[in-house]
């Protein structure tokens, strides 16, 4: 089969497409044949081991997962002999944002791993752009309780986490304030943002302008630049460790000293996060964001342009 396969880490160029040998599943795993796969900011990650400490969970020297990619959407070639919750032909999708090697034709899977089928009325493509952004999202929202009415901004909005954010905060009934580029200003209004601050602009934590919370769901911010812009009791969460990783230390020590608080999400139930998912994707109350799709021998191009930090929603493998 034909896989994206890095051998050492270093930029997009050290990326591959290779012909190795077809995965063979253990008794409790799938055999997945592909038909689409994101390129995210983990991927990324993954591929450079930066920020270092990546290394401690991809290998200290070189990789551990020589193909990449952590999500998938594709169809069970076959089963393993103690496999009972998925069959033979169903389309199905799934997260692991460890690696889980889904740049390829082919993968494995265990049907204990964060997976579900398909709804009848997702593409491929759409299934397999639903859960990244959604997950660190929908985990985001899981550290605090928002109310119908409040006021939340969302940094970085047109990103993946970010333009999965809005959908959810509007299923909350809060008052979302989207800051995003000039060029997606009227996706953030059609996603349910009630106001859009371009940020090519205006500086949002110079409107004025008060929040119960504020997501930064690029880490682009810090708490102390928002800590103006909070309500007395608001709430920061950011999708990334801050400067000297001031959000964990933030995140204990702000509870207890202050009225505005910093919360760190630590995304770890991932099946429960597809199940969700699955859940709105059959309801209609999320719609993933595409900005591009790519060829397999396209694989390089597409890490080149996610690491521009300019795209728009997902960037998606088509295999």
């Amino acid at each position: 089969m034909k896989a994206a396969v890095h051998y050492k880490y270093g930029s997009p160029e050290v990326i591959k497409i290779r012909d190795i040998e077809k995965p063979v599943p253990a008794d409790d795993e799938l055999l997945i044949r592909v038909h689409a796969a994101t390129v995210n900011r983990t991927d990324c990650a993954m591929l450079t081991a930066e920020p270092w400490f990546m290394r401690f969970m991809t290998g200290l020297t070189k990789p551990k997962k020589i193909i990449s990619g952590t999500d998938f959407a594709g169809v069970v070639e076959s089963a393993g002999n103690d496999v009972k919750l998925f069959k033979t032909g169903d389309k199905v999708f799934g997260f692991d944002d460890n690696g889980l090697s889904s740049h390829a034709e082919y993968m494995t899977f265990s049907e204990n791993n964060a997976l579900a089928v398909i709804p009848g009325n997702i593409s491929f493509e759409q299934a397999a752009a639903s859960i990244e952004g959604a997950h660190y999202a929908y985990n985001f929202l899981n550290k605090v309780n928002i109310k119908s009415g409040q006021k939340v901004l969302v940094n970085g909005a047109s990103g993946a986490i970010g333009s999965a954010a809005v959908q959810l905060l509007k299923n909350t009934g809060a008052k979302i304030t989207a800051v995003c580029n000039s060029k997606n200003t009227g996706l953030m209004t059609n996603l349910g943002a009630e106001k859009v601050i371009d940020y090519e602009k205006e500086d949002f934590t110079g409107s004025g302008e008060k929040f119960d919370f504020v997501f930064d769901t690029v880490g682009k911010s810090t708490f102390g630049k928002c800590k103006p812009v909070l309500n007395e009791g608001g709430i920061y969460i950011s999708s990334e460790l801050g400067p000297y990783a001031q959000n964990v230390f933030y995140s204990l020590f702000t509870p207890v000293m202050g009225n505005k608080k910093v919360k760190f999400p630590m995304p770890v139930n991932r099946h429960g996060s597809v199940l969700y998912i699955k859940k709105l994707l059959e309801e209609g109350m999320f719609s993933p964001v595409i900005d591009r799709t790519y060829t397999p021998d396209k694989t390089e191009e597409a890490f080149r342009y996610v690491m521009t930090g300019e795209k728009t929603g997902n960037v998606v493998i088509a295999i």
